[in-house]
């Protein structure tokens, strides 16, 4: 992976404090190919006159751009909308907040990844059929098919079946095929990373993954059934707090 500081470099240019940046996309999922680009990831606070004011805040940035010869992909939401998405069932904004692979943090970084564990519900079921469902599409839609779908498939599946049985978000192919030991996943991963990033699946047994996928997501509609997770978020109260604090400390910033 590329050097810390040239992520971090990239970090530095954005135009509001940050509470965090990980990096999320083919990097975090376990299978990135050599021209992969890198998908940055994060949340930015708001001073208090753009959320208290007339003009339309910056509630989501996107900046993408090429810099010596790496491409990055960076989308930051402000943290009043990234803490609403967490009380939804967004598994997006789950596996950003949990990616190990952190450019940026803060001490409320932590905060919030404590609170959010009590954001994780049952319901999280429903965006991992949903995403698996629309890649296994893309990837039948397509001849000759691609390697990313298929892997995309089968990472979302296994991210929402680990999910459901242990309330973590683990977005890594390779860490979780540890325990699911599904022998075709390290030869679909080794394609993916051996070559560019919309490398084509020359010779593919279609009807195999398509059995695959089906039993998988069956696996997982019976895992949303009878995990113990909860029916609602249960974060509310704490992440008003968080943006109070957060509203109030932007305050102090530019003073």
């Amino acid at each position: 992976m590329i050097a810390l500081d040239r992520l971090r470099a990239e970090v530095q240019r954005q135009p509001y404090p940050l509470l965090f940046v990980t990096i999320s996309g083919a990097h975090l999922y376990g299978f990135p190919s050599p021209d992969s680009d890198y998908d940055l990831r994060g949340v930015h606070i708001l001073p208090a006159e753009q959320v208290l004011g007339l003009h339309p805040p910056e509630e989501t940035i996107e900046q993408s751009h090429e810099r010596e010869g790496l491409q990055f992909d960076i989308v930051t939401h402000d943290a009043r909308k990234f803490f609403l998405l967490l009380l939804k069932t967004n598994g997006y904004v789950l596996e950003q907040l949990f990616s190990p692979l952190i450019v940026y943090t803060t001490p409320e970084h932590e905060t919030l990844k404590a609170i959010a564990q009590n954001c994780v519900t049952r319901h999280h079921v429903h965006h991992y059929l949903g995403f698996a469902r629309s890649q296994w599409r893309l990837f039948e839609a397509e001849r000759p098919p691609r390697v990313k779908p298929l892997l995309y498939v089968y990472r979302v599946l296994l991210t929402g079946i680990h999910l459901m049985h242990t309330g973590r978000v683990v977005a890594n192919l390779v860490e979780l095929n540890d325990s699911f030991r599904l022998p075709y996943i390290p030869d679909l991963i080794e394609r993916k990373m051996a070559g560019p990033e919309k490398s084509l699946l020359d010779e593919v047994d279609t009807s195999f993954h398509h059995g695959e996928y089906e039993r998988l997501s069956s696996l997982l509609e019976e895992a949303g059934r009878v995990t113990s997770l909860p029916d609602q978020p249960g974060g509310k109260p704490a992440l008003s707090d968080l943006l109070v604090r957060l509203r109030l400390l932007s305050i102090r910033i530019t003073k």
